[in-house]
């Protein structure tokens, strides 16, 4: 199961994770957030240990996705060391974000 980051653990929990970390920004409305929420679900599974996979809501946590010009969702950033090294907007395949997590580890 994705991780839930939001406004106040957000710091604590992506930025200073001693792993990788994956955030899918959505919304509950969103369809294509929706048919990607799965795809979280799994990735958080097989990268368990080795990466943090977790989901952020923006309607819920509007301080992280300004913070991260979040315009469209869904959203998916991938930070390393504290510090955004990828982006992907909009719905892809799981393989797209295996390649780039993989690209990170």
């Amino acid at each position: 199961m994705a991780f839930k980051f939001t406004d106040s653990n957000f710091e604590e929990e992506a930025l200073k994770s001693s792993v990788p970390v994956v955030v899918d920004f959505y919304a509950d409305w969103c369809g294509p957030c929706k048919m990607m929420s799965p795809v979280i679900d799994e990735l958080a599974g097989d990268y368990e240990g080795k990466v943090k996979i977790g989901k952020v809501n923006t309607d819920e946590n509007r301080a992280v996705a300004s913070k991260y010009n979040v315009m469209s969702i869904p959203t998916i950033i991938l930070i390393k060391d504290g510090k955004v090294v990828d982006q992907v907007v909009g719905a892809v395949p799981k393989t797209v974000l295996e390649q780039k997590i993989n690209n990170m580890l």
